[in-house]
């Protein structure tokens, strides 16, 4: 996945477990990586250490292709304190390929991204940490 180098600090630090720290380190990797059960099959994001259809505790990391399809957007104009400097900015939701479907933010004048739309997984490597956002594939 492609890396965006983004020269400022995070609005809000995510704070990373031990368990959560192996989707950072493939973030950092370019990677984007997401639980799936040894025992069913399902496919959960955000990671989880249990399954939410059957409770097996039998998880494996998954590396995703970061493609997928725009299903809704919207434009932020009024936030919380701590991002009143990036206002407006847009979320969406996005269905990946391997049938996660995720909230993120939106990239490259999201104005002009309707749903349905081609999206491509990005990384953004800030001074202090990482995210990730789409951007029209």
């Amino acid at each position: 996945m492609e890396i965006i180098k983004v020269p400022k600090r995070l609005s809000i630090v995510p704070e990373y477990s031990a368990f959560s720290d192996t989707f950072r380190q493939g973030l950092a990797a370019g990677k984007f990586m997401t639980t799936t059960c040894s025992s069913c099959g399902n496919m959960t994001f955000p990671p989880k250490q249990h399954c939410s259809d059957c409770w097996s505790a039998e998880m494996e990391w998954t590396e995703l292709s970061g493609n997928g399809i725009l299903y809704a957007r919207t434009t932020i104009h009024a936030a919380a304190t701590q991002f009143h400097g990036e206002v407006p900015f847009s979320v969406g939701i996005v269905d990946l390929e391997e049938g996660v479907r995720l909230v993120t933010g939106l990239l490259d004048d999201p104005v002009r991204i309707n749903n349905d739309a081609a999206i491509r997984l990005v990384i953004l490597s800030y001074e202090d940490g990482l995210l990730f956002a789409a951007r029209p594939a």
